[in-house]
């Protein structure tokens, strides 16, 4: 099959400040640990954590670099949420879900709309849902749409500026994102929840907000106006790539939280740290943690190749992107539950672990690293589906098998 080709978007963008922002964000951990109770008991992130973020830069990681970002590569994007979300989960969370969103709107939107939201160098954060079309509808008037509709999950959002929020137009059915202030929407404080507490995810509604066509892009497109290939891989991608990230961050800090734990209950009268059967039950999530983690690296290093060569993600590509997600989400919670087993009761009491386990069950949960995802992908795989395509998180079929 021949390779489909980029369209105008150029070639794609490593960028130079990774290193500095990773070790801005690596003075950063001690700061947002310690906040970690405390902006769970807030249902949000502490001031004081958010004015850290955004002073580290890393805001401006998915940003284009023409509109001041710096447009970080696929694998500096996972080493970055991978950090943060080893930091704290939910800071973590919260941080992926709105650099993405502020960056694809920068990269999708037209230069009328980033003239506004990404002025004189600065940006705009954006919250949302972005895989729930069906749950609004636009009404198409004079110089854009009127929205309505109710949606949930929007990570981020006490921290954000703007709505980014997919809804169908009426008439057509095509699934679309709208970028609106948040001024115009009611924010549902409803986000009583087990984990990622801290993300502070309300659900919104929006009762016939107007929204200019400048501030719209189709949900499903691959053809940035500003940036570069990364742009081209698409939400689904992006998602990926960052849901990824955060849950082989997640991973590393429970294992790193039940060591320190063993150490402590090391050499007691019956610890059972000390049986055989707890060391190898250890070495073996060390294991599948670092398997998740190569997986996801290697597939983006091929996937990274494909975009420096002009070239969009085949099928296969994306197939595989789903997969390692999926992958990486159940390692981690594989290592979790493993975690949980022989960190006993200190599991149960408040604390960093527990918090952590909460967290990571919560994460599980996100359509992306759902089972039908994996089912779509073992299908694709097999050769059992008919000349495949991925729309978003759907396996389509588009007639015979080529």
């Amino acid at each position: 099959m021949t390779q489909d080709l980029l369209g105008t978007a150029s070639a794609l963008h490593v960028s130079d400040e990774f290193e500095p922002l990773m070790d801005r964000l690596e003075a950063l951990v001690p700061l947002i640990k310690a906040n970690g109770a405390a902006n769970e008991d807030a249902r949000r992130l502490g001031d004081d954590v958010v004015a850290a973020l955004h002073e580290s830069g890393v805001f401006r990681m998915g940003i284009p670099v023409s509109l001041g970002g710096y447009e970080c590569s696929p694998r500096q994007v996972i080493a970055v949420i991978e950090k943060l979300a080893y930091a704290d989960a939910s800071t973590g969370w919260s941080a992926m879900a709105l650099q993405m969103e502020s960056g694809t709107t920068a990269a999708y939107l037209s230069d009328e709309a980033t003239e506004q939201l990404y002025a004189d160098g600065g940006y705009e954060l954006m919250a949302g849902q972005g895989t729930r079309p069906d749950n609004g509808r636009a009404h198409k008037v004079k110089g854009g749409y009127l929205l309505s509709g109710s949606w949930n999950f929007a990570s981020g959002v006490p921290h954000a500026g703007y709505i980014h929020t997919a809804a169908l137009v009426e008439g057509t059915g095509e699934a679309m994102i709208f970028t609106l202030p948040k001024a115009q929407t009611t924010v549902v404080d409803n986000w009583n929840v087990m984990g990622l507490r801290a993300t502070g995810s309300h659900d919104y509604i929006i009762e016939d907000a107007f929204v200019p066509d400048a501030f719209v892009y189709p949900v499903g497109t691959k053809e940035p106006l500003h940036g570069g290939a990364l742009y081209s891989v698409g939400l689904a991608n992006m998602a990926g790539m960052n849901h990824a990230g955060w849950a082989l961050g997640v991973g590393r800090r429970m294992l790193e939280e039940m060591a320190a734990l063993a150490r402590r209950k090391s050499g007691a009268p019956g610890a059972g740290v000390d049986t055989a059967q707890f060391h190898a039950d250890f070495a073996e999530a060390e294991a599948k943690l670092r398997a998740a983690r190569a997986f996801v690296m290697d597939v983006w290093a091929d996937n990274e190749a494909a975009l420096a060569r002009g070239e969009l993600l085949s099928t296969e590509q994306e197939t595989l992107t789903r997969l390692a997600l999926n992958h990486a989400t159940w390692s981690a919670h594989a290592v979790g539950m493993t975690v949980y087993t022989w960190a006993g009761t200190a599991a149960l009491r408040t604390g960093d672990l527990q918090r952590y386990f909460r967290d990571l069950h919560a994460g599980t949960q996100h359509v992306t690293s759902g089972p039908v995802v994996l089912q779509q992908c073992g299908k694709a795989l097999a050769g059992l589906a008919k000349n495949p395509a991925w729309q978003f998180f759907s396996l389509v079929e588009r007639g015979e098998r080529a």
